[in-house]
């Protein structure tokens, strides 16, 4: 589901019921699925005491769920861990059409000074979970130490959309201190339905190597063009290193939120620079806490300013205020920050001015005994999982993979568990599942987290995608999505072999006899059939058994072509319906054939490599075409051994 689509109310509770209910009654709602009390707070009693809940209106004056709208500067973090939810939050507010989708009716919900008897003390929010967005209602007490909100709160002190929001998300799962300590990626995600990439700038030295500093640079320029959520971070090693201030005014531990990504002009001198200024690349960052900014180069009041003139300083919106907002230039951002987050609000709709992506997505468990085989490593078993076929019809495609596994944050919710996935280069007509192993493309890294990532470029062809847990014998279930640019046909392995269609009576089935994979290698010496340009040719191939085919790509001006596709039928019909590969002339107006060459064997072999002549066809079978054709073959009397 996209971000527009419609929400089940979280515990069947219906928002629009219970507020009229509420206002009917003139009793203000009081959430008895998640009430004010300690349980709420906790799962042990105890841990913070004083706690008061209470509603805004015995907080201050004139309570409202906005003033003067959204921004980043309305999220601070209270005492709780996470600055991760509250980094999150931050990013949201900047976003106008995300944040109306995660605080729905938001007018509608506002303290109405005109209209006091719709107060019903009630509010919901919205998120995304696993492929769907959930409505959660929750009554507006709110946890106090001594008149003061505990947890997230606002600059303004009568503004309470993020302390509400993250009760929501607290009620979510379980109690606030689900939320004490967390994933940046979580939050993005559930705030959007996106798909969450975390890059590691140090380990990818970003700071030294200019040309990936570069590609970082233009994808988080494009990114927040986009509307994509996106954050940094420095982890703290160790509990010591917890909320410690380094030389430069960054403190690790914390999530900064990235809320500008901008190519700057500097001021120059003579006349040259007055028309053409140079431009240094900078980022806007906001720390949950306020406060506590960067001290380094551009730093709030630093002299670096004087290079920025005037003009532009008043559309960069720059203030010096003690609001923990800073900007910093890119290349000082890739040397002190070490982790950073991407949040991609993918577009999937073909009418809209951005890049739109196909989307497939599945719900799938691994479950012993036969579908939770382990990643790589484990030889005999990893082909024991579940398996999902897609193809890409470009020449090369960047393909989104998100792996997501279904887990909680609460002490009844299963542990996470190492996940990852691996993807397959398969037979170009593949549609059961692979039981030999084939030539692994590319694989995630293998994590003990909520989400896996991959961005990855493709060639064309055909692909099949297993997600595993790193352990053989793990269950849990998980959630796949997968973004190309163009249809990518993806679909899930269910049969290990050909099955009799539903419609299709037993004694009308006959059953496949033996599997045969077919790979056209490459030809030798074909005929000359451009002449008049000396290009040779533009051959491919057709691979045909029993009314199945396969074409392979055109190699163009050659008369040696290399394909090196793999095709596997499963025959009926071995002894009359043999394997056929014939080669083709690609031309405008009409393809010319250029031989074949038929293989008739049955007998059981092992990727036997097969040089033969090539024939004519129709009246000039026995004629010999110029040229040799390539191939490997394996034939297996056990259907369910390919």
């Amino acid at each position: 589901m996209g971000l527009f689509s419609s929400p089940t109310p979280y515990h069947g509770q219906v928002y629009s019921d219970l507020r009229k209910q509420a206002q009917t009654s003139g009793h203000p709602f009081i959430d008895t699925d998640f009430p004010p009390d300690d349980k709420s707070l906790f799962y042990t009693k105890g841990k913070l005491a004083g706690v008061e809940w209470k509603r805004p209106k015995d907080i201050c004056e004139n309570p409202k769920l906005f003033v003067e709208g959204t921004s980043s500067g309305d999220v601070s973090q209270g005492q709780l861990g996470n600055c991760w939810f509250v980094a999150a939050a931050s990013c949201l507010a900047n976003e106008k059409a995300i944040w109306q989708k995660v605080i729905p009716n938001h007018k509608d919900q506002e303290w109405d000074d005109q209209h006091p008897e719709k107060y019903g003390g009630i509010f919901h929010f919205q998120f995304w979970r696993y492929g769907e967005w959930i409505d959660v209602v929750i009554d507006d007490f709110l946890p106090t130490i001594g008149g003061q909100l505990c947890f997230v709160h606002s600059t303004s002190k009568n503004e309470f959309w993020s302390a509400l929001l993250e009760k929501a998300y607290a009620k979510l799962f379980g109690c606030y201190e689900a939320l004490d300590g967390g994933s940046l990626e979580e939050a993005l995600t559930d705030f959007t339905g996106g798909i969450a990439e975390d890059i590691n700038i140090k380990e990818g030295q970003y700071a030294t190597d200019t040309v990936k500093q570069m590609e970082l640079w233009d994808m988080a320029y494009k990114e927040i063009q986009r509307r994509s959520l996106m954050a940094a971070a420095i982890p703290a090693q160790s509990a010591d290193e917890m909320e410690a201030k380094t030389d430069t005014g960054l403190v690790k531990g914390h999530a900064y939120g990235i809320t500008a990504v901008k190519k700057v002009p500097l001021e120059g001198t003579g006349l040259f620079n007055f028309f053409k200024k140079d431009k240094i690349k900078m980022v806007r960052l906001r720390n949950p806490w306020g406060g506590v900014e960067w001290t380094g180069a551009f730093s709030d009041g630093s002299p670096e300013w004087e290079k920025i003139g005037k003009g532009d300083r008043e559309k960069l919106g720059l203030t010096f205020e003690d609001d923990g907002e800073f900007w910093m230039t890119f290349d000082d951002f890739c040397t002190y920050f070490t982790n950073m987050a991407i949040c991609r609000v993918v577009n999937t709709s073909f009418f809209s001015l951005h890049k739109a992506w196909w989307e497939a997505k599945f719900h799938g468990a691994w479950k012993n005994p036969m579908r939770a085989g382990g990643c790589l490593n484990n030889k005999d078993t990893f082909l024991r999982n579940p398996q999902y076929v897609f193809k890409i019809t470009d020449e090369e495609d960047e393909v989104m993979i998100s792996l997501m596994q279904k887990s909680g944050r609460g002490d009844g919710d299963p542990d996470k568990l190492t996940v990852g996935f691996s993807i397959m280069k398969v037979e170009e007509n593949r549609r059961y599942r692979v039981h030999r192993p084939q030539e692994i493309v590319k694989s995630s890294a293998f994590r003990n987290s909520r989400s896996i990532f991959l961005r990855h470029t493709l060639k064309k062809g055909r692909y099949v995608l297993l997600p595993c847990t790193f352990e053989p014998g793990k269950e849990g279930q998980f959630l796949l999505r997968m973004y190309t640019s163009s249809d990518n046909d993806a679909s899930g392995l269910v049969h290990d072999h050909p099955v009799p269609g539903f419609y299709t009576p037993c004694f009308m089935w006959t059953p496949p006899q033996i599997v045969t994979r077919t790979v056209v290698k490459q030809a030798n010496g074909l005929e000359n059939l451009d002449r008049s340009t000396g290009g040779g040719a533009d051959p491919y191939c057709i691979i045909s058994c029993e009314g199945e085919k396969v074409t392979t790509p055109v190699q163009k001006d050659t008369l040696n072509p290399g394909w090196d596709t793999a095709a596997i039928f499963y025959r009926k019909k071995p002894l009359t319906k043999p394997v056929k590969v014939q080669i083709w002339n690609s031309n405008n107006i009409r393809d010319e054939f250029m031989g074949q060459a038929i293989f008739v064997a049955t007998e059981p072999c092992e990727s036997k490599i097969l040089e033969v002549d090539l024939y004519g066809r129709k009246n000039e079978k026995a004629t010999k075409k110029p040229g040799k054709l390539i191939v490997e073959m394996t034939i297996c009397k056990e259907v369910d051994a390919l």
